[in-house]
């Protein structure tokens, strides 16, 4: 009895995974396989950047692979399949696609850019930079890797060196440092007075370059976020032109007259 008992448990089994695998809208991935073995590079390109405009960035992955898998020596197929593994989280996947797509070509400035930004997002401000210096290098006129190696470099401290990296990218791209741009990644900050010194510093920045709604818009970040000096503004030069905005008193009160 217990004999028969344990053989039909096991077939009830067997037989609920086939009922399973049978459900219509789920696809078979012996199939699927079968599907991505036929089709060609191109095509499995295609179907790749298809997902992952979608985010279905699993999907991008395997097709990708699938791709790779094809054309070994493809460093663009490479960059792409790291891009997907990055927004996947999978980070050691990811940098070492990236490595291999700059071994490919050691030319690819968005490959070793890449590099950076796995480093970067696991808070490895000294290796990113080092990465992002490298891609800056290989294309100066990329606003998103000024972007990347000033906020590398604001990780660090190293204050000046984000500020000039910042105004180049804003020569190359007035919108590089907007809220909504996607140009390069964002920069990480570990609290909310971190992220208030930073507003503040791009406030400095959007002012010497005279463009006042995005200084205003940063200054205003800034005192959400508790940033403790902002009187500093009707002291510093760089914020002259924006002292004759009336709605600069609506942010930072003006110092009392002696």
């Amino acid at each position: 009895m217990k004999s028969l008992f344990l053989s039909l448990t096991v077939l009830s089994l067997v037989t609920a995974m086939a009922l399973a695998e049978s459900t219509p809208g789920m696809p078979d991935p012996q199939q699927v396989q079968v599907k991505k073995a036929a089709m060609t590079v191109a095509e499995l390109e295609k179907a790749g950047d298809a997902a992952r405009a979608v985010k279905d960035y699993e999907t991008a992955i395997s097709y990708f692979q699938a791709a790779v898998n094809k054309d070994r020596k493809n460093a663009v197929l490479r960059n792409k399949l790291g891009l997907s593994e990055l927004k996947a989280n999978q980070l050691q996947a990811a940098r070492a696609d990236f490595e291999k797509a700059a071994k490919l070509d050691r030319k690819y400035a968005d490959a070793v850019n890449n590099v950076g930004a796995v480093y970067f997002v696991q808070h490895n401000n000294g290796s990113a930079a080092r990465y992002f210096k490298k891609a800056v290098a290989l294309d100066e006129t990329r606003p998103a890797f000024h972007v990347n190696l000033g906020s590398a470099w604001f990780g660090q401290n190293k204050l000046d060196r984000a500020i000039a990296e910042f105004r180049r990218a804003l020569e190359l791209d007035p919108e590089a440092l907007n809220p909504s741009s996607r140009t390069g990644v964002t920069a990480q900050v570990s609290s909310p007075e971190e992220r208030a010194r930073y507003d503040f510093m791009l406030a400095k920045i959007y002012a010497q370059r005279g463009d006042v709604e995005h200084c205003l818009h940063c200054l205003k970040m800034a005192k959400e976020g508790g940033y403790r000096d902002l009187a500093s503004v009707y002291k510093l030069e760089e914020f002259s032109q924006v002292r004759q905005d009336a709605r600069l008193s609506e942010i930072v009160q003006p110092p009392a007259v002696k």
